[in-house]
C-alpha cells in the first residue's frame, strides 16, 4: 500500500470572516476621566459598610457610578448594551438610595428619645434601626411623674415595668433613709428588674420620689421579653446596659458609705452584702473584732 501524498493534500482551511474586528494591538489613546472617575466611584462604593449609613454611602456612590459609566459608553456608538445595563444598575441603586434615606427619615425621634439614644445606646454601637425597635416596644407616650409624687413605694409597688429616666431627678429612699439619686439617662428600676426572672413576681425594696418634674419612659414586661425572645442582640444590650447601671449605683453607694473613723466602706465585702439589716459602724466593728480574734 502506497503512503498518502501529504504535499497534495490541502490541509489547511480558511476561517469564515468573524463579525467583530480582532484586537491586533493595544489602542494609543487612553480612557477618559469620566471612566476612571466611575470606576473609582464603583470601587469606594463597594467598600462602604453593612449599616444604615453605611448602605446610604454605598448606593449612593453605586449609582454615581454607574451613571459615569453609562455616560462613557454613550459615547460609543456600539456600546448600546453596555449603556443599557449600565442605566438599569443606575436606577437600581438609586432606588435603593432613597428607600435607605426614607427609612432613616422615619427613625427620627423626639429631643429626650435622641438623647437617650446618644447616651446610652449609640456608644454600644446599636443602630437607629434597632433602636426603633426599642421605642416601638415601649408604652407610646413618655409618662410624667410630678413633683413630690412617688413613682414606686417600698414594699406596695409591684416590679412589672422597666423604665428609664428622662428628665428630672429622682430621690431613693429605704426606710426613711436616703440612698442616691436618680439622674436622667438612668434606669429606676434596674436592681429591681434584674433581680427578678421573667416568671417571677415581686415588690419594691426602695421609695422612689420625684424631687422635681420628672418624664420616663417604660417598657412592659411581657412586652419586652417577647421582644427579647425574638432579638438575641437587643436582648445582650439591654443586658448589659442594666447591668452597668447597677454597678453605677452600686458604687455611688460605696462612696456615701463610712464608718466612725472616715474610713469609705466598701459595700462588696460580705459582711455588708449579705446582712443589710446591720449598720456600717455595727459591720465594721464586728470585721475587727473578727480580725483581732
Amino acid at each position: 500500500m502506497e503512503p498518502p501524498d501529504f504535499g497534495a493534500l490541502n490541509l489547511t482551511r480558511e476561517l469564515p470572516p468573524s463579525g467583530h474586528p480582532l484586537c491586533e494591538a493595544w489602542g494609543s489613546r487612553a480612557e477618559g476621566p469620566v471612566f476612571h472617575l466611575g470606576h473609582i466611584l464603583l470601587f469606594l462604593g463597594f467598600s462602604g459598610g453593612s449599616g444604615s449609613y453605611g448602605r446610604l454611602y454605598s448606593f449612593s456612590l453605586l449609582t454615581l457610578g454607574f451613571l459615569c459609566s453609562s455616560l462613557e459608553s454613550w459615547s460609543d456608538p456600539c456600546s448600546v448594551e453596555s449603556l443599557l445595563w449600565n442605566l438599569a444598575l443606575s436606577c437600581a441603586c438609586l432606588g435603593q438610595t432613597v428607600l435607605v434615606a426614607f427609612r432613616l427619615r422615619s427613625l427620627s425621634f423626639s429631643g429626650d428619645l435622641r438623647r437617650l439614644y446618644d447616651c446610652v445606646f449609640r456608644r454600644l454601637g446599636v443602630s437607629l434601626a434597632h433602636f426603633g425597635e426599642i421605642i416601638a416596644c415601649s408604652d407610646p407616650d413618655a409618662h410624667v411623674l410630678e413633683k413630690d409624687h412617688c413613682f414606686a413605694v417600698e414594699g406596695k409597688t409591684s416590679i412589672d415595668k422597666l423604665s428609664v429616666l428622662l428628665a428630672g431627678r429622682v430621690r431613693v429612699s429605704v426606710k426613711g433613709e436616703f440612698l442616691h439619686y436618680i439622674y436622667p439617662f438612668q434606669f429606676l428600676d434596674s436592681p429591681e428588674w434584674d433581680s427578678l426572672r421573667p416568671s417571677e413576681e415581686g415588690l419594691f425594696q426602695v421609695t422612689l420620689h420625684a424631687d422635681e418634674t420628672c418624664h420616663y419612659v417604660c417598657w412592659r414586661r411581657k412586652k419586652l421579653y417577647l421582644l427579647f425572645a425574638k432579638h438575641r442582640y437587643i436582648a445582650r444590650i439591654f443586658a448589659l446596659v442594666v447591668r452597668n447601671d447597677i454597678a453605677e449605683k452600686l458604687y455611688s453607694l460605696s462612696d456615701k458609705a463610712v464608718n466612725r473613723s472616715g474610713h469609705r466602706y466598701d459595700l462588696r465585702l460580705p459582711t455588708f452584702c449579705h446582712k443589710p439589716a446591720i449598720s456600717v459602724e455595727d459591720a465594721d466593728e464586728k470585721r475587727q473584732g473578727e480580725m483581732a480574734a
